[in-house]
């Protein structure tokens, strides 16, 4: 081996952990070699006086992390927030619209999936279709 570049070379998958610019407690693990798989989703922990807290799945890529550019926002925020904003005008929504809609802003369906999964939103099938409840009937 002759330097640094020799490590990342015989490494079969390298992982990037860097600040989110804008969020002093937040760091991201990005993966940025991988010759074995697909790459993994891109995920976020805070470190803080309390300690350590995992925040999961998280959006953000290592240019991002490298530029410090802040990411545009948070999609598992956006989701929750569309699946909040829908919860005001439906009680319920079939889920292949749902997802429609998440694919408008931009919304991968995994990403909407653990935002309902965080909201509790329950999921029930009517006749052939899937609907997701969005607040249950007062």
């Amino acid at each position: 081996m002759q330097g640094s570049i020799d490590f990342y070379a015989v490494a079969r998958s390298v992982l990037l952990v860097g600040r989110i610019e804008g969020e002093p407690e937040l760091r991201a693990i990005v993966q940025i070699k991988n010759n074995l798989a697909a790459f993994g989703h891109s995920k976020a922990f805070r470190l803080s006086e309390k300690g350590f807290e995992w925040i999961g799945d998280y959006e953000i890529t290592a240019d991002e992390v490298l530029g410090g550019i802040a990411p545009k926002a948070n999609k598992q925020e956006k989701a929750i927030a569309l699946l909040r904003e829908l919860a005001e005008d439906h009680n319920m929504i079939p889920s292949n619209e749902a997802v429609e809609l998440a694919k408008e802003e931009d919304i991968s369906k995994r990403t909407l999936e653990i935002a309902k999964n965080e909201l509790g939103i329950k999921a029930r099938r009517i006749n052939n279709t899937w609907y997701w409840i969005l607040k249950e009937n007062e």
